[in-house]
């Protein structure tokens, strides 16, 4: 039988053998109540490795930036997000229907995030009867629909010195901030710096189970606190999870680089193919979008029939992702497969 190279995500990941052990051995206490140990030395570990006051565990990405948004923002008012954004398109608009905010799209560059120009462009006038307070700006890094590119700090922090003159907090998104870090070759406080708030997952290339950290201010830290118990968030004995989190922090992060280069590898394969575009500029990170003149739903199914799994991410875009479960020669592998499914 083929063996299958699973390309879906990173979140496909199991935890490996030293991970499951540390999460056997954690001590453990009722995390409600704030006495589990190991969650809370993970929290300080990671509010200092953002350069941040504190940070708090969450099940999930999707809950901490709704976290992010709802301890940042009022009912009735509004959200700067990309139009391409994770929050926009892949969170079932909790932002609207829990947080009571609307987004407000705009067009950003390769990597997501505007001008100082496009912000300014977006400024309300002082008319409180008649239009939303502007509140917030949501950036992302890496940028997933994007391709998993990134911006230059210098960019994201001219938006957000932008964002603060206009009146608004920001918040990023950085469930994949550790690739985007190791991207640039800076370390992952210059990124989390632009920020008010940001989110960092563990679930992803980091290859834990399950949780992601809301980080920020110890103020605002009191407000999320408030919003995740809200979301039914507050877990018992998580130090388990937290384990894997310590565990990742102290194996998987230096490695990610890897997974990069197994992207390149995959898109370098792939770029000379009749009908297919892969724009090897854009592959920053561990993703590389495919872009077919086939419905890409029926690429996915060629791909499965072939055992390389993928997901379609648009009409005629397919995804792929490296991560710590698949090996150099798992990517060549699935790169002649793949060429395959295309000339079909």
């Amino acid at each position: 039988m083929t063996a299958v190279i699973d390309l879906r995500s990173d979140t496909v990941t199991q935890p490996s053998p030293g991970m499951r052990q540390a999460m056997a051995n954690a001590e453990v206490g009722d995390d409600v109540f704030g006495e589990d140990p190991t969650v809370r030395r993970l929290e300080e570990r990671v509010a200092h490795l953002l350069g941040k006051e504190s940070a708090l565990l969450c099940p999930s990405g999707t809950m901490a930036n709704l976290i992010g948004v709802a301890s940042a923002t009022r009912p009735g008012e509004e959200v700067l997000v990309d139009c391409e954004s994770h929050i926009l398109h892949y969170e079932l608009a909790g932002t609207a229907t829990i947080a009571g905010v609307q987004l407000r799209n705009f067009d950003g560059h390769v990597a997501g995030c505007p001008t100082p120009a496009q912000l300014a462009s977006l400024q309300r006038l002082a008319d409180p009867d008649h239009e939303p307070r502007t509140a917030l700006l949501c950036l992302e890094q890496s940028h997933n629909r994007r391709g998993g590119t990134v911006t230059p700090v210098t960019e994201l922090r001219l938006a957000s010195d932008a964002a603060h003159r206009m009146g608004l907090l920001v918040h990023l998104d950085g469930a994949r901030l550790a690739n985007a870090a190791a991207s640039l070759g800076v370390p992952m406080t210059e990124l989390s710096d632009c920020a008010d708030s940001v989110t960092f997952s563990l679930s992803k290339g980091m290859g834990c189970p399950a949780g992601t950290l809301w980080v920020g201010s110890a103020e605002a830290r009191r407000r999320a606190h408030t919003w995740r118990k809200r979301l039914g968030g507050g877990m018992r004995q998580v130090g388990i999870l937290a384990a894997a989190g310590i565990f990742a922090l102290d194996h998987n992060l230096d490695r990610l680089p890897d997974d990069h280069r197994k992207a390149r590898q995959l898109a370098a394969t792939l770029q000379s193919i009749p009908g297919l575009r892969v724009d090897l500029q854009a592959v920053q990170t561990n993703i590389v979008l495919l872009e077919t003149d086939e419905d890409a739903n029926l690429i996915v199914a060629r791909a499965q029939q072939q055992g390389v799994l993928t997901v379609p991410f648009s009409a005629h875009t397919v995804r792929c992702v490296t991560h710590l479960d698949v090996s150099g020669e798992d990517v060549a592998e699935a790169g002649e497969r793949l060429q395959s499914v295309f000339a079909a």
